[in-house]
């Protein structure tokens, strides 16, 4: 997988390379899958469940671009943007996680959330396919 295209956003000041770490990434990994698991819990409110599938798509996507050695700078969004990069996935995945960010961003800084069930589904689906991709990657040691 070529990298060049984090490269290039390492010099834009996006993201900052640094080693791979297997704690932080074990940690990652383990904190998206509770927070997916009860994410599907529908006797939680329709707000929690998003903040919570969406905390789970962000620590996959961060731990996908932390096993190749790279951190977002400043950019909270660019660990969904990257995904084609750090994992092979296309627009179908991270469309959904763009805009689910987009809908995070006007809940938390502008109070304003509307629950949108398809929006909630199509978030968890695509966490899901991001976890698949993630858990295949193996150890950070045996990095590519």
């Amino acid at each position: 997988m070529s990298l060049k295209e984090l490269d290039n956003l390492v010099g834009l000041g996006t993201l900052k390379k640094e080693a791979a770490d297997q704690g932080e990434f074990d940690g990652l990994l383990a904190l998206a899958r509770a927070r997916l698991i009860d994410a599907e819990n529908k006797t939680l409110s329709a707000e929690s469940r998003f903040d919570l599938a969406y905390g789970a798509a962000h620590a996959l996507s961060l731990a996908a671009m932390r096993w190749n050695g790279y951190r977002p700078h400043n950019a909270r969004y660019a660990v969904f943007l990257s995904l084609q990069h750090t994992l092979g996935l296309g627009p179908e995945v991270y469309r959904p996680l763009d805009k689910a960010h987009n809908l995070r961003n006007l809940a938390d800084y502008a109070g304003s959330f509307r629950a949108d069930a398809q929006l909630q589904t199509d978030l968890i689906n695509a966490t899901k396919i991001v976890q698949v991709a993630v858990e295949t990657l193996g150890p950070v040691e045996q990095r590519k």
